[in-house]
């Protein structure tokens, strides 16, 4: 990177660091911000504390106790961030990511670790897990909030532990689906809007959550286990009692199932015993070309009803089944409340947007240092994670404003896949090479310090989904609407 585009970065990162000015009472405390960001955008090989700090030349406390002790809000910047993305990228076909990630730990004093399992390494292992909501249009993706999940027995239940560890007394226990409602309402709340929200089943097992974001109107394509159960013909519900039960003395409660109805059956059976999805085709898809060759599904679609709160019948909602033409043993299965007119392809093009999140935590893992982080305190890891999003939002923003120069005038992905909209970040080189100040502390960093190897994710997904053998023979972008 030329001297010329360095100074360019620097003039544009202090642009946008200047919106935040108001999160923070002191200009003393204001200063280290820009060291913050700054350090994890540049190519210090690994962005903890100390290593930032002395490649800045100030002493690694100040940094620490920037994290963990100085007064900031913390709260009113994920804010500001929030409202500064809606502002410049809102659109119509958004879509909201729900996921989490882990950091492998040691130790018993990093608040809310413990021996659960790790998406990181992909078994047990020590570590903290987040839970995290990012945003996604066609030409663009970040992460917009983070928080670590308190654990219910290790953590929560011992007050004394929780304290050692800076946990406030308000902060306890909420299952990952009640972090992630919170997060979805202040995002709303700060004028975020997610045309859709997708999320995997560790999510979409939980039938309250599903619930509060139909009551909030919004729609969602939701994985699911294979053994939900559903109803694939709407069962018949009473709704006053009869003379017979009357005469018997029996109390019944109204609205209640009629006692002779077809079962609930699990998705993973309604292809085998539904003969209504039984004469539905299969409609074959090509998601994209990855490095091991296309990546196709088959996919069919047919309205099922979910039980409520009281266990009775629900409106209709999408039960959509793909199978992996490659490997015909992986088949995914989809609840969505969208509209009954809503096309197989849009559902299925939502549903295989969850890239975006998998591709923003590795970004943030490898190019900012999301899991470098070497605090123990409670507040320090929030602060940590919220700043990593300031800069996952300003990396995503400049190298959007690059690929724009690079990709054709209507910014649209090839029939194969090889367009710039809805790749990636880009080439793994750091934003800031050059931003180390001249200073004696800076030659102690150790050149030989590797960040640790960690499974990559799934390759990312083109965002148009086109169904294959269609009569026109025509490539059909991905419309959300």
């Amino acid at each position: 990177m030329d001297a010329e585009t360095i100074m360019r970065i620097r003039r544009e990162l202090t642009a946008f660091l200047h919106r935040f000015d108001d999160c923070f009472g002191r200009v003393s405390t204001r200063r280290y911000l820009d060291l913050y960001v700054e350090g994890q955008l540049s190519d210090l090989p690994r962005k903890s504390i100390e290593p930032m700090a002395d490649a800045a030349g100030e002493p690694p406390r100040n940094l620490q106790q920037f994290l963990s002790l100085f007064a900031w809000d913390q709260g009113r910047l994920r804010d500001r961030l929030q409202q500064y993305v809606a502002s410049r990228h809102g659109h119509p076909n958004s879509v909201g990511v729900i996921d989490e990630t882990s950091f492998v730990k040691k130790g018993v004093k990093t608040a809310c670790v413990q021996r659960q399992h790790c998406g990181a390494v992909g078994k047990l292992e020590n570590c903290v897990v987040t839970v995290h909501l990012a945003y996604a249009t066609p030409d663009f993706h970040t992460l917009l909030d983070g928080e670590p999940f308190l654990p219910e027995q290790t953590w929560d239940a011992d007050r004394r532990r929780c304290r050692e560890a800076g946990i406030p007394d308000q902060v306890t226990y909420r299952p990952k689906w009640q972090i992630a409602l919170a997060q979805y309402q202040r995002a709303v709340a700060n004028g975020v809007r997610f045309a859709w929200m997708t999320f995997d089943e560790g999510y979409g097992s939980k039938p309250r959550f599903l619930r509060a974001l139909d009551q909030m109107g919004q729609n969602y394509v939701a994985e699911v286990p294979s053994d939900l159960t559903v109803w694939t013909e709407r069962p018949e519900v009473l709704y006053r009692d009869h003379a017979r039960d009357r005469a018997l003395g029996r109390p019944k409660r109204y609205p209640r199932l009629k006692v002779k109805n077809n079962p609930r059956i699990e998705v993973r059976n309604v292809l085998t015993y539904s003969p209504r999805l039984r004469k539905v085709p299969w409609e074959t898809y090509h998601v994209k070309d990855g490095s091991k060759g296309p990546m196709v599904w088959r996919a069919k679609r047919i309205m099922v009803y979910l039980p409520d709160e009281h266990g009775l019948p629900t409106r209709p909602y999408h039960l959509l089944i793909a199978r992996n033409v490659l490997k015909p043993e992986e088949v995914k299965y989809f609840i969505s409340n969208a509209p009954e007119a809503t096309p197989v392809q849009t559902l299925l093009a939502v549903a295989f947007s969850r890239w975006t999140i998998e591709r923003a935590f590795e970004d943030s893992k490898m190019e900012l240092g999301m899991d470098h982080f070497e605090v123990r305190k409670y507040l320090a890891i929030q602060r940590h994670l919220i700043l990593t999003c300031l800069s996952h939002v300003f990396l995503s923003e400049f190298l959007a404003r690059h690929r724009e120069k690079k990709s054709r005038p209507d910014r649209q992905p090839g029939g194969h896949g090889d367009g710039e909209t809805g790749s990636g970040l880009g080439p793994r080189r750091p934003m800031l090479p050059t931003l180390r100040r001249d200073d004696r502390r800076a030659n102690r960093v150790n050149p030989e310090a590797k960040r640790p190897g960690r499974p990559q994710p799934s390759q990312a997904y083109d965002t148009a989904i086109a169904p294959i053998g269609h009569p026109s023979g025509e490539h059909h972008p991905l419309s959300l609407v």
